[in-house]
């Protein structure tokens, strides 16, 4: 999977082979999440987080502060 973007140990990876929903995966200290882009008539109207089977989930406050809010701000 291609890295979009890192930062502050965050890695946002998007893979364009992948399925429907459009989404990306977030790494940050050993936990990925994924997050859903929600896309209705071409335009994106939000952005819904999920965990990925398997693998422990980034923690809310990652998501919400530090180095995660970044990342998911760009999206």
């Amino acid at each position: 999977m291609p890295k979009l973007y890192e930062y502050s140990g965050l890695i946002v990876m998007f893979s364009a082979n992948e399925h429907e929903p459009v989404h990306v995966h977030g790494k940050c200290q050993g936990r990925e999440s994924k997050a859903e882009i929600i896309v209705l008539d071409g335009i994106v109207t939000g952005i819904r987080d999920s965990e990925v089977v398997g693998r422990a989930p980034l923690e809310f406050r990652e998501m919400q502060s530090g180095c995660t809010q970044q990342a998911w701000v760009i999206l």
